[in-house]
């Protein structure tokens, strides 16, 4: 399965989810517009969705990058069970992104989780467009 531009360069494969009972999802669908808008192929998963359904999705649809949005006040339990499930599965070559509700306190904790980038609410949209190219770009330069 190819992924590539039409001129021939390789598209970024994000997937987008809302893990747990959250149930705001406004800004997980701006920001996977705003991904799509930047030439970005996304999945979003829509509401509730299980740490396990989030990976199973990664690796059916072979994405570059999970990034999950949460408003509920979880997204530390959520992301560390997210890394666990990812270390396990040996996918540790996904980019994980952390976007919602986060307070600045529990960066550090997202981050010591192995998360790649956490986006509080008032993240602007280039910034995480910018994050995910410079890193997907770094990445398969190394390869």
């Amino acid at each position: 399965m190819s992924f590539k531009t039409s001129s021939g360069e390789k598209r970024i494969r994000v997937v987008i989810a809302k893990p747990g009972l959250d149930g705001h999802d406004v800004g997980a669908k701006v920001v996977a517009l705003a991904l799509k808008d930047a030439g970005m192929e996304v999945i979003y998963t829509g509401l509730h969705r299980t740490i396990e359904e989030i990976v199973k999705t990664a690796l059916e649809e072979d994405v570059d990058v999970i990034g999950i949005s949460i408003y509920s006040g979880a997204h530390l339990a959520l992301s560390k069970k997210l890394m666990d499930r990812l270390k396990n599965m040996e996918l540790t070559d996904k980019m994980v992104l952390v976007g919602g509700n986060i307070p600045q306190k529990d960066v550090v904790t997202l981050e010591e989780y192995g998360v790649d980038g956490v986006f509080p609410v008032g993240s602007k949209l280039d910034d995480i467009i910018d994050f995910i190219k410079k890193r997907i770009g770094a990445r398969d330069e190394k390869k």
